[in-house]
């Protein structure tokens, strides 16, 4: 059994005094309840964006200048437009685009040199659609590639960088998918790339007669007489029946046109 130790009063307040204990340091709170975290300054910040603002402003004015400085009347008009056209050079394609150099990066070999966009998330674009990539010659915009619903279309002679002519090329692109839908016997796709195909490119005649032989497969003869008239309306009759021989498969579409007409006049009636 072990011996019971007492100990006095003054050994226990000794005891107490040697232990360690926390120090408390009576310092104001950081935040109280309902208190509310300020703002960062307001002011401050939208100077910083007014100034930014500004200084690109001031950036894109004097590009502007610098582009039409000596520029020909239809660099001047392309500019206005809003449209890269061949033929121009760095700063016109930054006016045409209202960016900067820092948008773009440019190689240069020899006196030629590439374009293309510094942020493939944030390309520049003009009025025709997104640039992919310039490509110069000279100094001057020789090849001009934009980003279109159906690819990349690329243009290297001035007839093809025209919105019509882009929109022509977006217009071969949608009819090549159809034709692949048909192959894989969706109708239903191909018919929708042939009605946008023929929106983008309504002077197309082979356009009209594959919706129309799609829309007669699918009875729908309403439908079909209106695109088989309208494929015989776009076409020169007289002179694709003088060049003979290198036009029998249009001759063909052109008897099985006229035939479903009046075949289908009948149906509608």
């Amino acid at each position: 059994m072990r011996p019971t130790i007492y100990l006095s009063a003054s050994a226990l307040l000794a005891l107490n005094a040697c232990a360690p204990y926390p120090q408390r340091i009576n310092e104001q709170p950081i935040m109280v309840n309902g208190d509310r975290v300020p703002a960062a300054d307001a002011s401050t910040s939208a100077d910083a964006i007014a100034a930014e603002r500004e200084a690109m402003r001031m950036s894109l004015d004097s590009i502007h200048a610098l582009a039409l400085a000596g520029a020909s009347a239809d660099i001047r008009a392309a500019v206005a437009r809003g449209e890269v056209a061949l033929g121009m050079n760095e700063n016109q394609v930054y006016a045409a685009t209202h960016s900067t150099p820092a948008a773009w990066v440019v190689r240069r070999t020899s006196g030629d040199g590439v374009m293309v966009p510094a942020r493939p998330s944030a390309s520049p674009k003009d009025k025709l659609g997104e640039l992919v990539m310039v490509q110069l010659e000279g100094g001057r915009a020789a090849v001009l590639s934009r980003r279109g619903p159906q690819g990349i279309l690329v243009a290297s002679r001035p007839q093809d960088a025209t919105a019509a002519a882009q929109a022509k090329q977006s217009a071969e692109a949608l009819v090549r998918e159809g034709d692949d839908l048909v192959t894989a016997n969706d109708m239903a796709g191909a018919l929708n790339r042939y009605d946008r195909a023929s929106v983008l490119d309504p002077e197309n005649a082979e356009v009209q007669y594959k919706a129309a032989r799609l829309l007669d497969l699918q009875l729908r003869p309403q439908e079909a007489l209106m695109r088989y008239q309208r494929f015989l309306l776009s076409l020169d009759l007289e002179r694709i029946k003088a060049q003979g021989d290198a036009n029998a498969k249009m001759a063909e579409a052109i008897a099985m046109a006229q035939q479903r007409i009046v075949v289908l006049e009948r149906q509608v009636k």
